[in-house]
């Protein structure tokens, strides 16, 4: 593997030389400039990015912390992420928190030995001090740390209404709702969306909380035998609807004649399970390239119009709804 002193050497020329024009800093006239760049081409010289990061103080590294990789939504949220970082010329550094306040602390070590150019925060984070203490910018998904910090989200709360508004439609009475974890705050968007439709047409909601990533089916079993009138369910996740709509098969139950179900997020599996799943869509795509642009302004020092930036869901009607 050829190093920085091979193309110095071949071309004839300092290493200082070699280094302003890989880095584009400083004045090299245009014939050692050209040389050298066939040089380093011929020799197919690879530029160590740490050490260059650590010298120009810019890696066009964008770091990204979530909290379950794993999760359907999260990784189509990831790849819209990618495809937005990877057509301004940056790439993507990613970490998966767990939920974990120990593993986010060696994160930031990590982040800052790579001088990475910005972060985003797809976690509802246990260490916002210690970012908050980063000196690059940063921007968060679905939730906001601070005031100060810019953040993206989708509309949580009219994708609650939506939900609530179609089962009122259809004539749902005896409602199921499983959550997320309730202490996350787009599951509390979505309740809240969701009840306040709910309390104006009088309707009681049987509520219970499941883990986003790997819901447990025998707690879902339980609650629906619990609620044996059940005719309409909403689910947080999409996720969450797949696992409810395995249980509710297995019980004897048809979708969606005895009971109706509505998911959330618009994942791909919802085009294929039997029945196809009506969901609330988040607009994946448009939130990745939103991220990214505000990222790349605030990397730059640029204004942002809008420091909190809230983007509109839909109803997407598929076969687990009449």
């Amino acid at each position: 593997m050829s190093t920085i002193k091979d193309v110095a050497k071949k071309a004839n020329v300092s290493v200082a030389t070699v280094s302003r024009v890989i880095n584009n800093t400083g004045y090299v006239n245009i014939e050692t400039r050209k040389m050298v760049e066939e040089v380093v081409s011929s020799l197919g010289y690879v530029p160590n990015q740490l050490a260059r990061s650590l010298y120009t103080k810019k890696s066009n590294i964008i770091g990204l912390i979530v909290l379950h990789i794993s999760t359907y939504f999260f990784a189509e949220l990831i790849e819209s992420l990618e495809d937005a970082i990877t057509q301004k010329g940056y790439k993507l550094m990613i970490f998966n928190s767990k939920d974990d306040i120990e593993l986010e602390k060696k994160y930031i070590s990590v982040f800052n030995q790579y001088s990475i150019d910005a972060l985003i925060l797809v976690a509802n984070t246990k260490s916002t001090k210690a970012y908050m203490e980063m000196s690059i910018p940063i921007l968060t998904i679905d939730h906001i740390i601070d005031d100060s910090i810019p953040s993206i989200s989708s509309d949580n709360v009219q994708g609650g209404q939506l939900a609530a508004k179609k089962l009122v439609a259809l004539g749902a009475k005896n409602i199921i709702h499983f959550r997320g974890p309730s202490m996350l705050i787009t599951v509390v968007d979505r309740s809240k969306g969701f009840y306040e439709v709910m309390d104006k047409h009088n309707i009681k909601v049987n509520s219970f909380d499941l883990a986003f990533k790997s819901p447990d089916l025998k707690a879902i079993e339980k609650f629906i035998k619990q609620h044996p009138d059940v005719d309409g369910i909403f689910c947080s996740s999409d996720e969450i609807a797949m696992y409810t709509i395995n249980v509710l098969i297995r019980l004897g139950y048809s979708i969606p004649f005895d009971v109706q179900v509505i998911g959330y997020d618009n994942i791909d599996l919802c085009k294929i399970i039997m029945p196809n799943l009506t969901t609330i869509a988040q607009p994946i795509i448009d939130m990745g390239k939103v991220t990214i642009d505000k990222l790349i302004k605030l990397i730059n020092k640029k204004h942002l119009e809008e420091i909190h930036s809230v983007l509109p869901v839909e109803l997407i009607e598929r076969e687990t709804t009449k």
